[in-house]
């Protein structure tokens, strides 16, 4: 899941929390990630002209002169954050984005008049506001731009102990826990809100929007929010002050502050948390937690899903930041950083091109694929070393449908989990499986009378089973198969007797290589898996004068929401404390 509110279903702040297109009513035809005769592939459209909306970038390298002030690698969301905010701020920008169309991972395809999300679909907090707004939405209201939404509160869960609707709310989850799981479960339960939700205060008293990187910091951010700060934590109280001290400490320790041993209870928190952040509570920031249980657990919450698709926040993006005269430029694969006396000047294309960088060059990759975008010798090894011992979070199996919803119950809901084994641990590879039909909630994603459906095993599945096959090989299609199958499986154990296999009119399974071919990521990973307490995220400076980066790498983390604010603290961070205050104040927070 991933969350625009909190992250998750996949492809966090918001999360310092992971790791979009037209929200008109036009169906726009969409490149898929493989080969337009495959039925059992995740590959690259064949055309040479861009058919989804967005200018042709083949005979023209990019719109506008070979420069910019800030040039932009990666189009996903934290580099369209980061762009948009930029121009914004009347900064020449261009984003360079290798794919044929922007989003990165959270880009959406269209095969047969099926429109896919290739990854986030849980998302709440478009409509939030103010300074305790979701990240992703401050952007948006920076740039002028929202996302129509329909809203539910509910998904399915498919667990050892049995399946039912659970739904979000301060009181709905104890029904669900006194059926499945015990009078203890109902009474750790109310022990854990009644300590973290009074901490969500403090967790969302300083909004990302405010942050950047450096000494301004003090004026934007400390400052500004010190008053609001400060009156959270008198409201809170000396004992919920003294838990807000954990915030930046694993949320492990908060539950084993609170003597929670309930088995469910701690199954169900990790599984919020690997589904947030890639790793389990011992390794999840309790800011995050106390984040999410702000939004998924107040009174009135809802979840949200965007009209048209997950495409429509990129769309929204890229609209934003053509609006205020940024440049976005498709088929435009960056090669390398070029350093020039020692900083950033700019990035040459595999077609030969120099594209100069003016200000600063900033990295949407990860920060493995950055590293190989630079030149060896201007790289410190302290620099290199670091980046190539921090661990990887697995990669994912995905799992593209589109069928006939004759026989497929109406009451079908968006979103599924499910668990095999609890005692196998939710990271284990083949365990679990998020399952999300959109199509429920926004119909014309799929002709009419059909569905569209997405499951995935998140951030699980080794890449090493996969290293070094050939993709064409009987081998590479035999393991698809293989390790498809415990997605099929819980697709039939969610869809019910109605649904057929053999009668899906569109089938596309995608591997770790997958991943590393299409979306540029080192090893088809998810993200760093830095755990809480033994190590922090890298900031989005680097050795190299001139080369900032943003996204899933850095500060605050993996997810929609953090990655947003990665971007935000980037372009924040390249501009005059007088235009970000000025910023803040048009946007009311």
């Amino acid at each position: 899941m991933a969350s625009a509110g909190v992250a998750t279903f996949l492809p966090k702040f918001p999360s310092p929390v992971s790791k979009f297109r037209s929200s008109g009513n036009n169906r726009r035809r969409r490149p898929t990630l493989s080969p337009r005769n495959s039925a059992t592939g995740v590959g690259e459209a064949s055309s040479s002209v861009s058919s989804n909306g967005y200018p042709s970038t083949s005979k023209q390298p990019f719109p506008g002169k070979p420069e910019a002030d800030v040039v932009v690698i990666g189009s996903g969301i934290a580099g369209l954050c980061c762009a948009g905010l930029l121009a914004r701020y009347q900064q020449d920008v261009l984003v360079l984005e290798s794919h044929d169309v922007p989003g990165g991972a959270a880009h959406s395809f269209d095969i047969k008049g099926y429109k896919f999300d290739s990854g986030p679909s849980l998302f709440s907090g478009f409509q939030s506001r103010g300074p305790q707004a979701n990240p992703l939405a401050q952007v948006l209201d920076a740039l002028g731009e929202s996302i129509p939404c329909t809203k539910y509160d509910s998904w399915m869960v498919y667990i050892p102990e049995g399946e039912f609707l659970s739904r979000i709310g301060p009181t709905e989850f104890f029904k669900d826990l006194e059926n499945y799981a015990g009078p203890d479960s109902v009474r750790e339960w109310k022990k854990l809100l009644d300590a973290i939700l009074p901490m969500s205060a403090a967790a969302m008293a300083l909004p990302p929007l405010s942050i950047r990187g450096d000494l301004g910091i003090l004026s934007t951010a400390a400052a500004r929010y010190a008053p609001s700060l400060l009156k959270s934590f008198a409201q809170m109280g000396p004992q919920g002050a003294l838990g807000a001290t954990k915030l930046l400490r694993p949320f492990s320790e908060i539950i084993d502050s609170l003597g929670l041993k309930d088995p469910f209870i701690r199954n169900w928190l990790d599984l919020l948390a690997f589904l947030l952040a890639g790793v389990k509570t011992n390794g999840i920031l309790s800011a995050e937690m106390v984040y999410m249980f702000s939004e998924w657990y107040k009174p009135g919450c809802t979840l949200e899903y965007p009209l048209h698709g997950s495409g429509a926040i990129v769309d929204a993006l890229v609209r934003g930041l053509q609006k205020f005269g940024g440049r976005i430029s498709l088929k435009s694969h960056v090669e390398n950083i070029v350093v020039e006396n020692g900083r950033a000047t700019g990035v040459k294309l595999r077609s030969g091109q120099f594209v100069r960088a003016k200000k600063a060059v900033v990295s949407n990759a990860s920060m493995w694929d950055t590293l190989n975008l630079l030149p060896k010798d201007v790289v410190p090894k302290t620099y290199q070393d670091r980046i190539k011992n921090t661990p990887q979070c697995e990669s994912f199996m995905h799992l593209h449908l589109g069928f006939d919803a004759e026989g497929i119950r109406d009451d079908l809901g968006i979103h599924h989990i499910v668990v095999n084994d609890w005692e196998r641990g939710v990271d284990a590879d083949q365990n679990v499986v998020l399952i999300s039909v959109p199509s429920v909630l926004s119909p014309d994603l799929a002709p009419p009378g059909k569905h569209i459906l997405h499951a995935y095993t998140p951030g699980t599945e080794p890449f090493e089973i996969w290293e070094g096959l050939d993709r064409k090989s009987s081998e590479y299609k035999n393991l698809k198969a293989e390790r498809s199958e415990v997605m099929w499986k819980a697709v039939e154990r969610a869809l019910g007797p109605g649904f057929s296999r053999d009668k899906c009119e569109v089938k596309l399974v995608g591997t770790p290589l997958t991943h590393q071919r299409f979306l540029r990521r080192n090893r088809g990973t998810y993200g760093p898996a830095i755990l809480a307490g033994k190590d922090t995220f890298p900031g989005h400076s680097t050795p190299i004068p001139q080369l900032l980066c943003c996204g899933d790498s850095t500060f605050p983390g993996i997810g929609v929401p953090a990655v947003a604010a990665s971007g935000a603290i980037v372009a924040n961070s390249l501009v005059s404390v007088s235009q970000h205050s000025q910023l803040l104040d048009a946007v009311g927070i």
